[in-house]
């Protein structure tokens, strides 16, 4: 499954990249996020690995981020990986003058039971979760 989003942050690209690339803000905007832990390498940079732990609801959803391309102010890659789910994601930030355009894009890949899961839940599901998370960055930059 793939798919792309879009949302304009009414802030500079340059506030809005470090707001964006700060380990101590993700738990302002990441809903569920209760910790991330470095597993290895140098933390941000290409190839790292790091441990995030969310609660959704009553589940516990641990994953891990691997960080393919940080190509800051323009664009920052990784897959991060859980329990029968590797997603593949592309940020890029484009610069608009005194706002920031942010587009996202996708790739789910599933395995075991979460292929049959996502069948059933369908792309719409993931978007409006996307989408909401790039919203609550978007509510927290802006009010920063």
């Amino acid at each position: 499954m793939r798919y792309k989003l879009e949302i304009a942050i009414e802030l500079p690209r340059e506030r809005v990249i470090e707001l964006f690339d700060s380990f101590d803000n993700l738990k302002l905007w990441q809903e569920g996020l209760v910790s991330y832990e470095p597993i290895s390498g140098e933390p941000g940079q290409p190839g790292a690995k790091t441990r995030l732990l969310y609660e959704m609801g009553r589940r516990r959803v641990e994953m891990v981020e691997t960080i393919i391309t940080r190509n800051l102010p323009d664009e920052f890659s990784g897959t991060y990986d859980a329990s029968g789910v590797h997603n593949i994601v592309r940020n890029t930030f484009y610069d608009e003058g005194d706002s920031t355009r942010w587009t996202l894009e996708t790739e789910f890949q599933f395995s075991g039971f979460m292929r049959i899961m996502s069948f059933f839940m369908g792309s719409g599901r993931f978007r409006e979760q996307t989408r909401k998370t790039m919203e609550s960055f978007k509510r927290f930059a802006e009010s920063a």
